[in-house]
């Protein structure tokens, strides 16, 4: 296969990887997964939590693509699509943990209107402690702040936070 298909392949699964996030992170983790994902929403008090866990099960078909595609012969397709996991893996990384949650110290401060939107869905969706209730699920694509706002203001099951949301 040649390199633009292969480009082609890795780019849709980035893309198609927020879709999958979105569905596992609204279905799954804030239904029978919420005993993992719990922890995501209360305060962290070490270095690690029961949370982290996901990254781990979503790693694993990227390396199982990886593999396939590298040493079992699965074809240069399935290096591709696990490459694109792979990455969105990293972005989602960088974005959620770093930048958001700020697992990693840093001085970064979101500028554009794309990164402070972005943001500022993820804190509005922590704006929540219970599963039910929550706003935005996306981690890359999400809807403007505002809205988020009036849509949150009309859930009658969201257990919010006191004033200033503890991230």
């Amino acid at each position: 296969m040649t390199a633009f298909p292969l480009a082609l392949i890795f780019l849709a699964t980035v893309a198609a990887m927020e879709g999958f996030a979105y569905v596992m992170h609204r279905w799954v983790m804030h239904g029978p997964g919420w005993f993992l994902h719990a922890s995501h929403h209360r305060p962290r008090t070490g270095r690690w939590e029961a949370n982290d866990l996901y990254f781990v099960i979503f790693a694993m078909p990227s390396i199982l693509l990886l593999l396939g595609g590298v040493q079992w012969h699965w074809g240069d397709w399935a290096t591709a699509c696990g490459a694109g996991i792979a990455a969105y893996g990293a972005i989602y990384l960088g974005f959620h943990d770093i930048i958001v949650h700020r697992r990693v110290s840093h001085r970064y401060v979101p500028r554009s209107s794309y990164m402070k939107r972005i943001v500022q869905a993820h804190r509005l969706h922590h704006a929540v402690e219970s599963k039910q209730g929550c706003v935005s699920f996306g981690f890359l694509v999400a809807p403007r702040p505002e809205a988020l706002k009036r849509e949150l203001g009309k859930k009658a099951d969201a257990v919010l936070r006191g004033v200033k949301a503890d991230l």
